[in-house]
């Protein structure tokens, strides 16, 4: 019989709604119970697309045993990350200063009846397994102890909760200045992997605002160094294994430090994120494999997680209860298939050579398609389209259909990026940011998260109006439709009235306040993304969005210079603060005309700003105006020499 989740939207829930667990979704009926009955709370955090949610569900949330002590003993509480992200925020917070280190998901988190967390971990196994506490045997141990009214494990609670309050604003401020490059670079060096590129020997995770940051330094100073790190990694990633060569994009990250094995989860927000970076380093770099990458990237998206023009939020890593059993191949099957394909014996066996695929494998005895170089052989494009016709007569994984604003946003930018060298996205771009806000932006309200068709329930949160600015900005600037402008000056208004205090961001300021993240995790903290929005506002509209940014940026200054590799998206804010944006002005047509060589001027904080009183091509920083050229070519050189 399903439990309670039963009747949620999510599709995390709704995976977890046969259950034996009896578990409630975050609701007050819940906590009121936990504390009538004495009971402690357990809290367990994931997402649809989370490989090792699925193996803790198999193994733990299946068992009936197990089901039946928690729904005795505990009260369970099941939340999808993606849909209340202010929660997950607090409980990872809750992790790390528990266990001093990062958390992850699944999040296992154990509370008092009052909800007040003592025990957090990710996955725990069903038993006692290789000096791992079981989960089985854990709940022993807590039901027991809240039962007793044990004080030690009261007092801890008090005590962390304590803790968990937001901290005062920092007692140090100090001046960012342009040589903080240095020690950027320095400290990206130090984690760079020089094999195969990336940062930190494995896993390895696609840093996309570290190697956006070290791009634009490259185009600053010319640092040959930012240049290698960015070319090498961009380079290897794209190789195949964690790039999906068949049917383009990007999963999550890869377990090795080659870059082959990945797992396999293809995530929204790291295809937008990663279609935007391939397009820049394409246009900056001269390379025209990363331009072909970019073009996949959204391709796919276009392809398989697009519905009434909105994005889904993620694809499963597993299908049918094995993790990558949709994009791996074997060994004879392709050979079968090139030989129907008309390829003779000795180019299936370069063909086979190429692609790295062997009797053996390269992962569980089958194939993950890589190449050695990024320059593909003359027989791949017929190649590749024989492996998506394997593909066909397997299961896609699961998709989860949720529409999330932040991930959306991002996805809407990189499109509307891609459409300065290629109008085809251009169409698509306006559909889908047009969408968005029709389904999300209701009345005055902006919402988080919505399955598509459903009524949104969870507002939004500082990462959504942060990004989906971000977004209308690249609308506008793609268009030079004013109300895109208009509309993400009117965001940025609410989120400056509703989460900021001087210098200060919070993340969510509902049933948990919490504080922004200035750092980057899984993508861009959200401080770096509303500062990104607040400079582009002070250029276009209004000169007094730059004292909110810079207030901004001196509330983070003080770890920012020590560590700036931390803070690499707001980092590359403070830099553009400090060397401006510069603004090219001229008529609507003309700036449409040429959209593709101001797309390749190599000043990094660039804005373009239509004036019908304007002929040729005006130059403008923040205060004033200094140069005027006929061409559009001629203005990258104007900008270089200022």
């Amino acid at each position: 019989m399903p439990n309670r989740l039963e009747k949620e939207d999510s599709p995390y829930l709704q995976q977890h709604k046969d259950n034996p667990v009896d578990w409630y979704p975050w609701c007050d009926e819940a906590f009121e119970r936990a504390k009538k009955e004495h009971k402690a709370i357990f809290i367990s955090i994931g997402y649809s697309s989370c490989h090792w949610c699925h193996v803790m569900e198999h193994e733990v949330f299946e068992n009936e045993e197990i089901a039946a002590f928690l729904n005795e003993h505990i009260i369970s509480i099941k939340v999808d990350r993606e849909e209340r992200p202010d929660i997950d925020k607090h409980y990872q917070e809750v992790h790390m200063l528990l266990n001093r280190r990062p958390g992850g998901w699944p999040t296992s988190i154990f509370a008092t009846p009052e909800n007040k967390p003592f025990y957090a971990a990710t996955y725990i196994p069903p038993h006692n397994r290789d000096q791992m506490l079981g989960f089985s045997e854990l709940i022993r141990i807590i039901a027991q102890k809240i039962a007793q009214n044990d004080p030690d494990l009261f007092k801890n609670a008090d005590e962390i909760e304590s803790f968990l309050k937001p901290a005062e604003r920092p007692s140090q401020a100090t001046v960012l200045k342009e040589e903080i490059v240095g020690t950027f670079v320095k400290q990206a060096e130090h984690n760079y992997e020089p094999a195969y590129g990336g940062f930190s020997e494995k896993p390895k995770f696609p840093q996309t605002s570290t190697l956006n940051t070290l791009l634009n330094i490259f185009l600053l100073n010319g640092s040959q160094k930012a240049k290698k790190i960015v070319e090498n990694t961009l380079e290897n990633m794209q190789l195949g294994g964690m790039y999906d060569l068949v049917e383009g994009g990007f999963c999550r990250y890869s377990v090795d430090e080659k870059w082959l094995v990945p797992h396999f989860e293809k995530m929204t927000y790291d295809n937008a994120l990663l279609c935007e970076l391939y397009l820049r380093a394409s246009i900056h770099l001269k390379n025209e494999s990363f331009l072909l990458t970019a073009k996949e990237t959204a391709d796919f998206m276009l392809s398989k997680m697009l519905q009434d023009d909105l994005f889904y939020s993620a694809s499963d890593a597993d299908t049918d209860g094995m993790e990558g059993k949709y994009f791996i191949y074997k060994a004879d099957e392709v050979t079968q298939a090139l030989k129907d394909g008309g390829f003779n014996v000795d180019e299936i066996e370069e063909i086979l050579h190429s692609l790295q695929i062997t009797p053996d494998g390269n992962f569980e005895r089958q194939g993950i398609i890589r190449l050695a170089s990024s320059k593909r052989p003359a027989w791949f494009e017929k190649v590749q389209n024989i492996l998506r016709s394997l593909r066909e007569s397997r299961s896609y994984p699961f998709i989860d259909k949720k529409v999330q604003v932040s991930w959306n946003a991002m996805m809407i930018k990189s499109l509307f990026m891609l459409a300065a060298t290629d109008k085809k996205y251009l169409d698509q771009a306006k559909a889908s940011l047009d969408t968005l806000l029709k389904t999300m932006l209701i009345g005055n309200t902006l919402y988080h998260s919505a399955l598509i068709g459903k009524i949104p329930k969870v507002t939004a949160f500082l990462e959504d109006y942060a990004y989906l600015g971000t977004a209308l900005i690249a609308a506008h600037q793609c268009s030079f439709d004013a109300k895109y402008l208009i509309l993400a000056q009117q965001l940025a208004d609410t989120a400056l009235e509703t989460f900021y205090e001087n210098g200060r961001w919070y993340f969510s300021r509902g049933e948990f306040v919490t504080d922004a993240d200035a750092t980057d995790s899984t993508y861009p903290g959200a401080v770096g993304v509303i500062v990104d929005l607040l400079l582009s506002l002070g250029s276009l509209v209004d000169e007094k969005y730059r004292t909110y940014a810079f207030k901004t940026l001196e509330y983070n200054s003080f770890k920012m210079a020590k560590t700036p590799i931390y803070f690499p998206y707001l980092f590359n804010q403070s830099l553009r603060y400090i060397k401006e944006d510069h603004i090219v002005k001229s008529k609507d047509d003309n700036l449409r005309q040429n959209s593709i060589t101001l797309a390749e001027i190599s000043y990094p904080y660039l804005l373009l700003q239509p004036d019908e009183t304007v002929d040729e091509f005006m130059i403008c920083g923040i205060n004033s105006c200094y140069a005027n050229v006929k061409d559009a070519a001629d203005v990258d050189n104007a900008i270089g020499h200022i």
